[in-house]
């Protein structure tokens, strides 16, 4: 802009050092001074996804013996979801309770044996290693039937587990198995459903460029749209930035969350967005083009009789008088690249300048004006 400014410059001032003639016109393009809103805004895209989510898998292996829920069912906090094949659990669980009962006769023995032999130690009748050792058998039967006891336990635990219950209430976004399939939790997991608790109250996680973080905080305005609906425009606002970056072909990211109210159930997960964020809004205050604060009027492009009141200061704007060119002192605030906010120094309602064309002239000025056209040749000389 400042080199296209200082061209046409010099062009009214070559088309007058050439002579222009009276038809050579500047004019002057103004703009009010006037309240209005002013916004800078950051764009990204991002996610749509559930704020709260939850993976249901398997602590144990077996075969899917039972399904009762299916994509989209609406489930419960402890409602019975699906079922494995109980058979070997039931079997280990009954295993488990007959060595318990066994571990329990053996001390029952152990401990009587235990109670003789320290009488007959009481009475001298025993040495006292043989003492010591029905002591020692009793305590080992103690603990054997402790262990059968926590066996018996784990058994009735992992029988527990066979029957899978949903931990919230929401709804099942993704179901991984069939009945009949066998689920293996030898190493991993397995994952059998995704439940969404609300689909009412959604999210939107957007990944944010490292040049445009810094204007990112919590609670400011966000709109977006997404290709299901483009007609609509959903509105949310930033509810986290999130610390931890991300760089992908050597471009840096951060996630900000922004909620994302969904009552009429129209955004869905895994919805790509186009975010727009207010990272500045202002309502009310007065405002000008951005360029009309790097317009300067010069003597060159000035008629007959105008002239130039200028004054010393950082920002300044211009003001046409009659013939006088007035400069305004003013203290800025916030722009956005296209408008300023203007905080003093000139009353709302002024017509400010922001730029000048030059039109007319005849053929020799035009040319005469620019120092890039070729000269004309002298035809007044004579032929020979």
């Amino acid at each position: 802009m400042y080199m296209m400014r200082k061209i046409c410059v010099g062009l009214a001032m070559g088309l007058l050092l050439a002579g222009c003639s009276k038809e050579t016109k500047v004019s002057f393009m103004t703009a009010k001074v006037e309240k209005g809103d002013m916004q800078t805004t950051i764009t990204a895209t991002g996610t749509i996804e559930p704020v709260t989510s939850v993976t249901v898998g398997t602590q144990v292996s077996g075969i899917v013996s039972k399904l009762y829920v299916d994509y989209n069912s609406i489930v419960k906090k402890g409602q019975v979801i699906a079922e494995l094949d109980k058979t070997n659990l039931t079997s280990e669980l009954n295993t488990a309770k007959a060595n318990l009962n066994s571990a329990q006769g053996t001390l029952n023995y152990e401990q009587a044996n235990f109670k003789r032999y320290q009488t007959l130690y009481d009475k001298g009748l025993v040495s006292a290693d043989e003492y010591e050792s029905a002591r020692l058998s009793f305590l080992k039967a103690k603990e054997q039937v402790n262990t059968a006891r926590e066996n018996v336990q784990k058994a009735q635990t992992n029988l527990g587990y066979a029957t899978i219950t949903s931990p919230i209430d929401g709804v099942v976004l993704s179901k991984a198995v069939e009945e009949g399939q066998t689920v293996a939790a030898s190493f991993n997991t397995p994952e059998l459903f995704t439940i969404a608790q609300d689909l009412t109250d959604m999210r939107v996680i957007a990944d944010i460029d490292e040049a445009d973080i810094g204007g990112v905080i919590e609670g400011q305005r966000v709109s977006f749209t997404v290709d299901a609906f483009p007609d609509d425009r959903f509105e949310g606002r930033v509810t986290q930035v999130r610390q931890q970056a991300t760089t992908s072909s050597n471009v840096v990211t951060y996630e900000v969350v922004i909620s994302a109210p969904n009552n009429d159930l129209k955004l869905k997960p895994g919805l790509t967005a186009s975010v727009t964020i207010f990272t500045l809004e202002k309502q009310g205050v007065l405002i000008v083009p951005a360029k009309a604060l790097q317009f300067t009027p010069i003597e060159a492009i000035l008629k007959e009789g105008q002239k130039i009141e200028d004054v010393e200061a950082p920002r300044k704007l211009w003001t046409q008088e009659g013939n006088t060119f007035k400069a305004h002192a003013v203290e800025t605030g916030t722009t956005n690249g296209v408008m300023t906010e203007i905080v003093s120094g000139i009353a709302e309602g002024a017509e400010v300048l922001t730029d000048f064309s030059i039109e007319g002239g005849n053929q020799q000025e035009e040319q005469g004006g620019n120092p890039f056209m070729p000269k004309p040749k002298n035809n007044k000389q004579g032929k020979k």
